[in-house]
Order: C-alpha cells, then sequence, then structure tokens
C-alpha cells in the first residue's frame, strides 16, 4: 500500500460507514508489453451491493493504470463465483487463463481452479494482453 497509494481506494457513506474498497498494484515488464494494472482485492459490504460502486472502483482502478502506462488491467477469481465472473465480463474483461488449484482449500476441501481475467487498455492497441491462452497453467507457472 505505501508503495501504490493511488492504488487503494475506499468508499465511503456520508455517515462515515465503509461502502467498499479495492486495492491493486503495477507490475510487469514494459519492454515485454506486460506492464499493467493488478486487482488484488475488491469488496463491497452486503448493504452497499448492486448499486455499481464495484464497477465505479473498477473504473477508478483502470483510470490509475492508464494514466500509468498499462497495457492491461488484470485480476484473478474463483471459477465457482459465477457472480463476479458475470459482473467482470460486463465490465468488459475476459478470461485469458485458468489457473489450477490457484486458491487452496481447507477443511479437506479440494483447492480451486482461478480464472484470470484480462482487461486491455488504450496502449495495447492490438489488445496482444487478451488472447486467451489456449491450455490452463498452474501457479508456479504464472510470471
Amino acid at each position: 500500500m505505501a508503495h501504490w497509494p493511488e492504488y487503494f481506494i475506499v468508499a465511503e457513506a456520508p455517515g462515515g460507514e465503509l461502502m467498499g474498497y479495492i486495492m491493486g498494484k503495477a507490475e510487469g515488464s514494459v519492454a515485454r508489453e506486460e506492464w499493467h494494472g493488478h486487482v488484488t482485492a475488491l469488496s463491497v459490504a452486503p448493504e452497499f451491493r448492486r448499486l455499481g460502486l464495484a464497477a465505479k472502483l473498477m473504473e477508478m482502478l483502470e483510470e490509475i493504470s492508464e494514466r500509468k502506462g498499462g497495457f492491461f488491467v488484470d485480476l484473478f477469481v474463483r471459477v465457482s463465483n459465477q457472480v463476479a465472473v458475470n459482473m467482470y465480463k460486463r465490465l468488459g474483461y475476459s478470461v485469458y487463463r485458468t489457473v489450477i488449484e490457484y486458491y487452496s482449500a481447507s477443511n479437506g476441501e479440494p483447492d480451486e481452479d482461478a480464472y484470470d481475467m484480462r482487461k486491455a487498455l488504450s496502449r495495447d492497441t492490438e489488445k496482444k494482453s487478451i488472447v486467451p491462452l489456449p491450455h490452463p497453467v498452474r501457479p508456479e507457472d504464472i510470471e
């Protein structure tokens, strides 16, 4: 947070209640056209959901990533979280790759796969950053 403070955004209600937040960072290589914004966490309190707040927070992080010269924004989401997957798709994200057993399980449940979802920014004029990989990867294969 101290390194990328502009990537930590909090939405607060007039009464001071925490409505939601987004945390992110900039990472990757400019030379390989992989410099991008990454969504580390997005959360909206239940009483403030379905108001467009998550979309607004995502938009703000995308704008910051544009200003920093990113090629795309990415995030990881559980394959089973179809509500979130559908929201990200509505916001222009697409599945770039599936990451096998990305999320560690508890209580003896199996580990869960993740989608690495991406949205190209204006710097990626050919949209190369969002061409889906033809095969899944493992967490240790992620750069």
